[in-house]
């Protein structure tokens, strides 16, 4: 099969070459601009002279060229985020950090509304399913903006803009590749306008055999292959009603089938699981004579079950976890004056959970563990006024919140700047954040009905330049962020007795350096450093490590060079430090914190357009074979590849 492969990626090569003459040069992408529009940092369109942060923006052609990635591999390769288990096999959680910050305090939006798993332990979304032929382009916030979006936005906001319906007939792509593991993805894209109606719909098949999850410590070879199998589509349908009003419906909806494995260093051949998710709404927008008023309803449902049977011992084990978020929101953006801007809001969350574990074990007997359907409303309201003169600009911005469970709590933001010449931007911002707690950790049977929000409170100040107009660029911020009421998760030494509290506490400094450049036409070079370092109290007031999983250091570099006419390649280099990693100990019934080695991961993604509706790829990951560990007693891949094309019909 390796042989297969090989020769699919030489017969795809050869011909990228052989059919270079029929397409003129692509336009380069120019350096990061000032003058460049985003929309999640201030939930309305402005320039980034405007935004008082610093925002990264995976656009449209970058994603054009990386065709075949995932999301986390595009999001590990990101100044100040870090995403644990990207090596791993398909189908293992991928755990994102964003600043140090634990998984869960960074929000993910999709078009702009936040999504969440209410059925997990911490409510993070699951980003591995999301195929990147879905997306128009990303944008991500580093820091806190809990005043505009609420819970989880407390190390950042990464926003995942979907493909929208384009003006004009419809039009088809078909997509394929082959890679390493045994995988293999089809895809199918129609986008287009029928009289008043735009549509946009993508539907994507993956599957593989991937490798053992788990790591064959005693090196026998014996462990299976664990497979991993996805279908997945979404829908955009925007239907245009006057020049004033239209509405818009979004569905996206997957299923993943994958096979799992004991744990640390155990192979398991009948642990199988099912995840399927859910998430669509309509959003209706209305103009207004300065102005625009949104109304937003959305649902999201993910349902998760693990079935493990095991042989001849006749233990077994079935788990199910549901869970719906109902998200009503309404949204005014109205410009006051020549110089200020008013975005105000008011949204309304109801969380539902309903979660069953059952298991039958020779040696220990029957167990039950049930969550019974419990729900929490989450109603907020919010305002920022954004005020702009002589160059200099500031939000201003305030939330309140009301919890069925907890009660209220109030979060503030403070962001001043000031942009000299178009082209040199200072910025400071005080802000505070909170993520509430979960339905589980709430109403499980280590729920604790007395849980608070985790509260934090984060100080940082940046520049951002554009040294070289479409030349050169240059951005560092620091930051220092502070989260007290941690919840966590204790156990009594003596009873067992366990549940969910508040008190531990956290405190981060750190910062990120980015550089990009397009010293010559046909090449562009972005690079970038970040560091953080954590320290914290546990309830006793000890001092204690919180960085488990999240390096001090990494370090980033990519490469970008069009060679002719059809082919460019792309050179991604990323470095990742020394971190803790914990790992239970079965021969000793604990946790223990291990110390991973730091690793280096250099990859080479190619590209060929020989005809202008046809494009051919092939991307090889860890060239140099590296041999590295992401958590211990699991495997990550070695040198692996893929390889595919996209056919346009027009």
């Amino acid at each position: 099969m390796k042989k297969n492969y090989l020769s699919v990626a030489a017969s795809l090569g050869f011909v990228q070459f052989a059919l270079f003459s029929t397409v003129a040069i692509a336009q380069d992408e120019p350096v990061r601009s000032l003058d460049e529009v985003v929309v999640t940092a201030n939930r309305s369109a402005r320039k980034l002279t405007d935004v008082g942060r610093v925002v990264r923006i995976i656009s449209s052609e970058q994603l054009a060229k990386n065709q075949g990635r995932t999301l986390p591999e595009l999001l590990n390769n990101i100044a100040g985020l870090s995403l644990s288990g990207t090596g791993n096999n398909m189908g293992s959680n991928v755990s994102l950090f964003a600043r140090g910050a634990t998984a869960g305090n960074t929000l993910i939006l999709i078009d702009g509304i936040p999504v969440n798993n209410a059925s997990g332990i911490t409510g993070e979304y699951d980003i591995t399913s999301f195929a990147i032929d879905q997306i128009e382009r990303i944008e991500i916030l580093r820091g806190v903006n809990s005043t505009l979006y609420g819970s989880d936005a407390v190390a950042g906001v990464i926003n995942i803009i979907t493909k929208k319906p384009l003006a004009g007939k419809l039009n088809a792509s078909l997509q394929g590749t082959a890679g390493s593991y045994n995988t293999f993805r089809q895809a199918i894209d129609l986008n287009g306008t029928l009289g008043e109606t735009g549509i946009a719909f993508n539907f994507s098949n993956t599957s593989a055999d991937g490798i053992s999850i788990s790591k064959d410590k005693s090196g026998t070879g014996n462990f299976e292959h664990d497979g991993f199998k996805q279908f997945a589509f979404t829908t955009d349908i925007k239907q245009t009603f006057s020049d004033q009003f239209s509405v818009s419906a979004h569905v996206q909806a997957g299923q993943n089938y994958f096979d799992l494995d004991g744990g640390a260093f155990i192979d398991d051949i009948d642990f199988k699981a099912k995840n399927t998710a859910f998430f669509g709404g309509l959003n209706g927008k209305y103009l207004l004579p300065k102005g625009d008023l949104n109304l937003i309803f959305n649902q999201n449902n993910v349902f998760n079950s693990f079935v493990d049977q095991t042989g001849s011992t006749g233990d077994f084990s079935r788990q199910k976890n549901e869970g719906k978020i109902s998200y009503f929101e309404g949204i005014i953006n109205q410009q006051l004056t020549t110089a200020t801007n008013l975005i105000a809001g008011a949204n309304y969350r109801r969380i539902k959970s309903e979660q069953l574990f059952e298991s039958i074990s020779a040696l220990y007997g029957p167990f039950n563990a049930y969550l019974p359907l419990s729900k929490t409303n989450v109603f907020s309201t919010y305002a920022d006024l954004f005020f702009n003169a002589n160059n200099f600009n500031l939000d201003l911005g305030g939330r309140y919140t009301n919890h069925s469970v907890y009660g209220s709590n109030n979060t503030f933001t403070i962001n001043p700047s000031y942009v000299l010449n178009n082209r040199y931007k200072f910025f400071a911002s005080v802000a505070s954040g909170y993520k509430i707690p979960s339905i589980y950790q709430l109403y499980s049977e280590y729920g604790n009905l007395g849980l608070k929000p985790e509260k934090s409170l984060t100080y940082e100040v940046g520049f951002d330049f554009d040294l070289l107009p479409s030349k050169l660029s240059l951005s560092t911020s620091f930051f220092k962020r502070d989260i007290n009421e941690l919840i966590y998760f204790y156990s009594d030494p003596v009873t067992f007795a366990s549940q969910y509290l508040n008190g531990y506490k956290q405190n981060d400094t750190g910062f990120e350096l980015e550089v990009m450049t397009n010293p010559l036409d046909r090449l562009d070079i972005s690079t970038w450093y970040a560091f953080v370092k954590g320290e914290g109290q546990n309830s006793d007031g000890d001092e204690i490590t919180y960085l488990l999983r999240r390096p001090k250091s990494t370090f980033g570099a990519n490469v970008g060079y069009q060679i002719n006419e059809a082919l460019s390649f792309n050179l991604i280099y990323k470095y990742t430090g020394d971190r803790l990693d914990p790992y239970y100990d079965s021969t000793i019934f604990s946790t223990v914190n291990i110390n991973q080695q730091a690793f280096s991961m250099f990859d080479i993604y190619l590209q060929a357009k020989p005809r202008t509706n046809l494009t051919i790829f092939a991307d090889i990951k860890n060239i140099l074979n590296e041999q590295y560990t992401e958590w211990e007693g699991y495997n990550t891949k070695g040198r692996n590849f893929n390889a595919g094309l996209r056919y346009e019909i027009k």
